[in-house]
Order: C-alpha cells, then sequence, then structure tokens
C-alpha cells in the first residue's frame, strides 16, 4: 500500500515514512492510494477481539511492517488492562463495549484508556508504532502537535517514556478544562513538553501546519506530528467503525447510523473510510457544538473557516473548531480525487478565504457519502447531560452530549444509531456540575490530579517563538 497527497505534488510513500513525517511535503494530508473493500471479510471478522479486529484491518493499510510485528503491537496495544476505564468493569476486556439507552439506541464506550478520551485509541497504538520504527531505523523525532482538550493528553500518556521520541504539545490558554489541563502539565516526564499558546485551539494548529511546512527546519530538527493530520490516527480509529457496527447487530445484512461528535473531522473521517471499504454504514451524522463550521458545510456545501475572534468558547471546548484540518480528506474524495481541485479550493482557504459546491457538479455527490449534521448549544448539552442521567442513569460528557441530541434528531425507526463517546465526564465538571448539580464521577486513582505540580510554558501565538522553543531543546 502506498500514500498519496491530496494536493499531489508529493510522491507516493510507504505506510512508516509517512508515519514519521505527518504533513506532506506539498503541504497536503496523506491518504492510502485506494479503500480495501472487505465486504467478504465481515463473517470472518465479526468474532475477533478487538486487537485481532485491529490487525486484520490495519494489516491492509501497513505493508511495510512484517505481519508478526504488526500483530505483536496490536496486541500490545489493545489490553483490558490499558483500556480499564469501562462503566461496567466486567466488559473490559471488549474494550470498546457497546451501552444500550433504549432499543437501537447505542453508546459506544471509547473513553476507557489512560486519558478518558477516545483518542486514546489511536494514540495508543500511535506510540507503540513510533518506537518501533524509530528503533528499527536507529532514528529519534521531535513531535510537534496541538491541542483543544485530549489530543494533547493521549499523545504525551501513549509517548511519555519512550526512547528516541520528544513531544511538545500546543495547547489554547485557559481553553481547557482543569481535568484536561492537569492531565497535560502535571506530567513529569523530561521527554514531554507543554507550551500554552494565547490565543485560540486554530492559532496553535496553524503554528504547527507552519513548521511542518518549513521543509528545511522540519528535516534538521526531526519534526513529527500526531495529530490527526497523521494517516495512523485516522488507521486506527476506523477499527473501532467495525467493533461498533459488530456490537450493534446480528448479522451483517444489517445498517448501522454512526452519530460522531466532530469539530476538525478526524474521528467521522475514520467512518468515512470504513464505510468506503464496504462496512454497511447507512449515515453518518455528524454533530457539532456553537462552532458550527462543518455542519454549515453539509446543509449549504458552503465550507466557510472562522477566524479566531469568531470561534466561540463553549463547554464542549474540543470541538471549538473553526478550520477542520482532516476535511480536506473528504473533499479529496468528493472531487473524485483531483488534486488540482484541491490546491484550487485550499489556496482560498489558506488565504483566509471559503469555497462552495452548492451550484458545482460536486453537489450532486454529496449525498452519495451519507452525511447528515446538526449542531448543539450550551442549553442543549445541559438538558441532555440531565436527561440521560435521570432516564438511565449514565453520566455522559459535554462533547457525547452533543451527539446524543443530534442522533435523535435523525433516528429514524428500525434503524440502529450509534454514538461515539468522546470523553468521561470527569473532564468537564464544572458543565456536569451545572446541569447535576453533583460532582462527576471519577477513578479513584485520578483523586487529586488537579492538585498535583505542573510545567507549562506560556508564549504568544506565534511561529518563531515555537521554533526558538524548539531549537532550544532538541
Amino acid at each position: 500500500m502506498k500514500y498519496i497527497s491530496t494536493r499531489g505534488g508529493a510522491e507516493a510513500q510507504d505506510f512508516c515514512d509517512i508515519l514519521l513525517g505527518g504533513l506532506a511535503p506539498d503541504g497536503g494530508l496523506y491518504l492510502p492510494e485506494s479503500y480495501p473493500q472487505v465486504a467478504d471479510r465481515l463473517d470472518a471478522w465479526r468474532g475477533l477481539s478487538y486487537a485481532g479486529l485491529a490487525f486484520e484491518i490495519l494489516s491492509l493499510y501497513i505493508t511495510d511492517i512484517p505481519p508478526a510485528d504488526l500483530r505483536a503491537l496490536c496486541d500490545k496495544t489493545y489490553t483490558a488492562q490499558t483500556y480499564r476505564w469501562s462503566r461496567d468493569p466486567a466488559k473490559a476486556a471488549d474494550i470498546v463495549p457497546l451501552t444500550s439507552l433504549e432499543p437501537d439506541f447505542h453508546l459506544l464506550e471509547l473513553s476507557n484508556g489512560p486519558t478518558l478520551a477516545f483518542k486514546d485509541m489511536a494514540m495508543q497504538l500511535l506510540g507503540n508504532l513510533f518506537e518501533y520504527v524509530l528503533d528499527k531505523r536507529g532514528e529519534t523525532i521531535n513531535i510537534l502537535g496541538a491541542t483543544s482538550g485530549d489530543t494533547g493528553s493521549a499523545a504525551e500518556y501513549a509517548m511519555r517514556g519512550k526512547h528516541g521520541v520528544r513531544v511538545f504539545m500546543l495547547s489554547p490558554d485557559g481553553r481547557m478544562s482543569a481535568f484536561q489541563r492537569a492531565q497535560m502539565y502535571s506530567l513529569p516526564d523530561a521527554n514531554i513538553f507543554n507550551i500554552a499558546v494565547r490565543g485560540m485551539f486554530d492559532d496553535a494548529q496553524d503554528i504547527v501546519k507552519a513548521v511542518s511546512n518549513d521543509a528545511e527546519f522540519k528535516a534538521r530538527y526531526k519534526i513529527g506530528a500526531v495529530n490527526s493530520i497523521n494517516w495512523a490516527r485516522v488507521a486506527a480509529q476506523i477499527v473501532y467503525y467495525f467493533k461498533g457496527y459488530f456490537e450493534a447487530t446480528r448479522s451483517n445484512r444489517e445498517e448501522v447510523a454512526f452519530c460522531v461528535p466532530s469539530g476538525n473531522f478526524g474521528n467521522i473521517c475514520a467512518g468515512h473510510i470504513a464505510r468506503m471499504m464496504g462496512l454497511p454504514v447507512s449515515r453518518l451524522v455528524l454533530a457539532t457544538n456553537e462552532n458550527d463550521v462543518l455542519d454549515e458545510f453539509f446543509r449549504s456545501g458552503i465550507y466557510r473557516p472562522r477566524t479566531t475572534a469568531q470561534t466561540h468558547v463553549t463547554s464542549s471546548p474540543s470541538m471549538d473548531i473553526s478550520k477542520a484540518s482532516n476535511f480536506e480528506r473528504f473533499v479529496f474524495d468528493l472531487v473524485g480525487r483531483d488534486a488540482a481541485i484541491i490546491r484550487q479550493l485550499w489556496r482560498e482557504v489558506d488565504a483566509g478565504g471559503s469555497f462552495s459546491i452548492a451550484d458545482g457538479p460536486f453537489a450532486a455527490r454529496l449525498p452519495a457519502y451519507g452525511f447528515v449534521s446538526g449542531c448543539s448549544s450550551h442549553a442543549d448539552r445541559l438538558a441532555t447531560i440531565r436527561d440521560v442521567w435521570q432516564r438511565h442513569g449514565l453520566m455522559i460528557d459535554t462533547h457525547t452530549a452533543d451527539g446524543v441530541k443530534v442522533a435523535r434528531e435523525y433516528r429514524l425507526a428500525g434503524e440502529s444509531m450509534v454514538v461515539l463517546e468522546t470523553a468521561q465526564a470527569v473532564k468537564f465538571a464544572e458543565t456536569i456540575r451545572e446541569a447535576l448539580g453533583r460532582d462527576p464521577q471519577r477513578p479513584a486513582e485520578l483523586d487529586g490530579l488537579e492538585n498535583l505540580p505542573q510545567r507549562v510554558e506560556l508564549v504568544d501565538a506565534g511561529v518563531d517563538q515555537i521554533k526558538q522553543i524548539l531549537v532550544r531543546e532538541c
């Protein structure tokens, strides 16, 4: 399997090369040359363990790691000990248990890993892949990433103590919950560097892209990426769509709709690819918060990123994103994988503009991809958190509440709907207290996390300042 850039200006690469490189040299995102078709394998895959299913799917995309080694990496990553925070300890071995709220309406638990967020599902694998490839090549790497809340902690917990790896994680100053900040900033590991940027997540993400687009600097300081611009993140997330489908169905003749809270489009992009591979997905329901750039696109055909000043600060902060970096991958498929069109469209986006497909030839293609969308407000998520707690005795986080709210709007009779859980409620304690009048549940091992000493460097939002830190520490 070879990988090509959405912008067409990079040579086809093997998986291990794009794993370490992140963003393509032409500024595009890597995708496989084609999506493997697997409809005839579903029967054989239905009874597999999560690690076994991960191996079967990832081996289609990772052909430059020996199968025995890849299987060992999957077995090492997906263990009940690592993903042990399930609501029902008896289901820990499932890795991603399914919880039914009502007949044909389910939550897929993706937040049972070390940082209590769905990002662990891919990031733990990424940490093991990085270490494996770097050891084989005798190389080191400096990871530069940006987080709106959960990516940072998931990356740091996956990479902490890994030899040959340093992590430099940018986060928007004061824009994450106290629990999220404590998870990241309290890590004492010498290879972890936290940098708080005065601004929003999009400012931090733009800095990461700018540094990655400086080819000379990137090569000299061995800069890599763990944000979902890294294809390995998306590939790992494909797996749980298959697992969720198997858990929610009895036969492969059934279809399932997935509702996905989404800000950066990485999580739902994996669902799009699973559907393209032949997984029987009837619809992909995209849920946003008040930052409704993606909802606007799927309703109108207009992609109009917002400025930092236009980005709302919300109670589902991991979706406070107004420029969805993974969206380029989907549009690449939508326009028939024509890199010239992508270059033209993103020339407008990168210049601060927008684009529309509403009146062009691609509008007619959009329904075939199965997307629908909706948005949620602070009042909506409070009401949803309260309702799910009162009716089902389950405490959900703010992002999952956005997903449940939108999923309910799109329910169809006889269709199974699976909402992808984003995180555990403890990560957003302030809003949980507002909704329920009580503190959220948390694992006893994490009591007092917010009181630990924290290490973080505060800087202005500028590329030069970040480069200076990289030069200083590397």
